[in-house]
């Protein structure tokens, strides 16, 4: 029987009245289809949404009503560069249906995605679609899934039929058939003898999956006893332990025929669990006191905005999850924003921050359409426009009792974009232009690099033809892609003595300085130091700093490639003055003269590169092909690890070697590479290719 409704707004009376529910997968599991699939049984009129590029990039919010629940559904991006619109979308939901493609198997990305939910303990159903392609067994796809995510997995409806012949499926518990091969809506009725095979298999290891999984001793003495538990009880058992992320129910599904969707639909209903159920994040009070937020309509309100969207015309739309209290239209709010509190560190692109704003509308999703409604509640997620001051991340509580809640983890950009603008007219725009993506996208880190290069820090490729594409088309800002600049150093490897003389003589006060000094390396990161030991007032006390001052601005130059130069000493030990020509500038001209005599002879300087220390994790299977990776980018390893099936993998590879690494490791190790970068120090660059930065200047 179908549950639609035309009903244009929904009252939400009670937390216990919502299902926020997000879909997982990784691109191509049909994902996103299963989504539009769901909208349509329940949407009267609903045709879908277009795929371009933004609507599969970012968290999309839609709603339907089944029966007399509310479901708030999330799309989060397969694609991992995304992964910080899919840890929001974590963050928002209080389950998942982790959606598994069956023709094409699980891949180190599909376990990413689940080692994501399990670090935050999220309730998952798990959809498996794509069950009509041929050649699709679903007993050994559903093997596949309990050897890669656990014993936890149990098939609750099986397949009636295969390939495109499925028809439907059998409730493994409840023993009903619903029927979806006529045109229309399915038809639910009792299953017959014809499904007492398919059943068999799959019936009593879920049964004594629930005995273990719901800790229900009553099941477990009338099953030993050889009593057949009620349909009801077994049915209530199983949404218990999928509530709790114990059990993750298998659902199969197709999507000419759309089985699958009514099972889906009911387990969000019956089977996930209500905002009051679920966890809500701490809150840590202005005063430094941490306390739980409860989903209750009548406490302090605290929200958090999920995400954030920017338009040039119709300014910022803020996606809200509402953990606690209820939220008004018109009503003024605390928006605090304390990265640092839980970072133990400022955040330069968003520092912290404490606001009071004036809410305007409160917008309500049905359907894919937003409404204005009067006040939103706990466990609600809603749209406010025009926020002047909250970010994605930051917390809207009451006036009288302001409070943060703890960012989600946001993945660390390690994708280097070098740009500059295409024209006057663009450079006019481009900083507001940047500005505007930061807010929106926290997972984007602006960052002047070597030689002032603007360069934007990405989690991948496509998040940066995204970025690109946000420029021209939203911001109408053109920018050209560069090569990355690595930010190299020059050094003097050798001991040197040098004589600066900067003499001129041309009518009225000339110009006269010379100074001696000698240059010798320091260790690495040893920086710069001045010695003076000139004796016997060679060179003038008045003017030592002057050969300083000279000496440090020739270092920043550099002598050789225009790279600044570090770790040397150098000493100033004699020199000669003239008591009318000597002057500040004169002897600053010296000793610039000086360093550069010094590096006449190149045999006596050297470039050096930025070295990082990186940390990979991936599937040990892979490690081997990661390490023999390293070696060929110059790394030097320092030690292994294995922790769960995963390799750590320490080493020091040098910078200009991981421009492209994020998107490589991602190849190497089939979707299950990650990895963090932190720099190390500067060391010497190999000759041949010293000489061919040097041959560039």
């Amino acid at each position: 029987m179908s549950s639609k409704v035309n009903n244009p707004m929904i009252q939400v009376n009670s937390p216990d009245d919502v299902r926020n529910v997000v879909l997982i997968g990784n691109a191509g599991s049909g994902k996103t289809s299963l989504f539009e699939q769901l909208l349509r049984a329940r949407v009267p009129g609903y045709r879908g949404e277009k795929d371009d590029a933004e609507r599969l990039s970012q968290l999309y919010l839609a709603s339907l009503q089944t029966g007399d629940v509310f479901v708030n559904l999330l799309d989060a991006p397969g694609h991992p560069d995304f992964v910080g619109e899919l840890r929001a979308g974590i963050r928002a939901a209080d389950a998942a249906i982790f959606v598994l493609s069956a023709a094409d198997g699980i891949d180190g990305a599909a376990r990413a995605l689940w080692e994501e939910c399990a670090e935050a303990d999220l309730p998952r159903v798990i959809a498996l679609t794509k069950m009509d392609a041929a050649h699709t067994d679903f007993d050994t796809v559903v093997e596949e899934v309990k050897d890669a995510f656990g014993e936890g997995v149990f098939p609750i409806h099986v397949p009636v039929g295969s390939g495109t012949e499925i028809d439907g499926t059998v409730g493994v518990l409840s023993r009903r058939f619903r029927d979806y091969s006529a045109s229309g809506e399915p038809v639910l009725h009792e299953g017959d003898a014809s499904h007492d095979d398919l059943l068999e298999e799959h019936r009593g290891p879920l049964i004594e999956g629930l005995i273990q999984e719901a800790e229900d001793d009553d099941l477990m003495e009338s099953y030993l006893g050889g009593e057949e538990p009620t349909r009801e009880y077994l049915v209530h058992d199983l949404m218990k332990a999928t509530a709790t992320a114990r059990l993750f129910p298998v659902v199969p599904v197709t999507t000419v025929k759309g089985v699958g969707t009514e099972e889906l639909l009911s387990l969000i209903a019956q089977g996930f669990p209500t905002p009051s159920l679920h966890p809500n994040p701490e809150v840590t009070r202005l005063n430094g006191d941490v306390e739980a937020s409860v989903s209750d309509p009548a406490a302090p309100l605290v929200a958090q905005v999920i995400r954030t969207t920017t338009d040039p015309f119709a300014g910022r739309l803020s996606m809200v999850r509402i953990f606690s209290g209820t939220l008004h239209a018109d009503e003024s709010v605390h928006v605090s924003g304390h990265r640092s509190h839980f970072l133990g560190k400022e955040d330069g692109a968003h520092p912290d921050h404490d606001n009071e704003e004036r809410i305007g509308q409160v917008q309500q999703a049905v359907g894919t359409e937003l409404k204005p409604k009067a006040s939103a509640i706990a466990g609600e997620i809603v749209m406010l426009p025009k926020l002047t001051t909250a970010e994605t991340g930051d917390t809207i509580s009451a006036k009288d009792s302001p409070g943060v809640v703890p960012n989600w983890k946001m993945p660390e950009p390690l994708l280097p974009l070098a740009i500059r603008a295409a024209s006057r007219n663009d450079e006019d725009k481009l900083s507001g232009a940047l500005q505007r993506l930061a807010v929106e996208d926290t997972t984007v880190r602006l960052a002047r690099g070597a030689s002032d290069q603007l360069v934007l820090w990405t989690t991948g490729q496509a998040h940066a033809d995204l970025l690109l594409n946000r420029l021209r088309d939203r911001y109408g800002v053109n920018v050209v892609a560069e090569d990355v600049k690595i930010p190299l150093r020059e050094t003097f490897v050798a001991k040197a003595d040098a004589l600066g003389r900067h003499v001129k003589q041309s009518g009225g006060h000339g110009q006269y300085a010379v100074c001696n000094i000698t240059i010798e390396p320091l260790e690495r990161g040893g920086g710069f130091e001045f010695v003076d030991k000139v004796v016997g007032g060679a060179v003038p006390r008045q003017f030592i700093p002057s050969v300083e001052k000279g000496v440090k601005s020739q270092l920043e130059k550099g002598v050789i490639a225009g790279y600044p130069m570090v770790d040397v000493k150098v000493t100033l030990y004699d020199g000669k003055s003239h008591s009318v020509d000597s002057s500040d500038m004169a002897f600053q001209l010296a000793g610039a003269a000086a360093l550069k005599e010094a590096a006449s002879d190149r045999s006596r300087v050297a470039l050096l590169e930025p070295i990082d220390e990186v940390t990979i994790t991936v599937g040990e299977e892979y490690m081997g092909a990661v390490m023999t990776d390293l070696s060929g980018r110059r790394g030097q390893m320092l030690g292994t690890d294995s922790v769960d099936r995963k390799a750590i993998i320490r080493a020091l590879v040098p910078q200009a070697e991981l421009s492209r690494y994020s998107v490589d490791l991602r190849g190497i190790g089939h979707g299950s590479g990650t990895f963090t970068r932190e720099f190390h120090g500067y060391e010497l660059l190999p000759q041949n290719l010293a000489d061919k930065y040097a041959a560039k200047e």
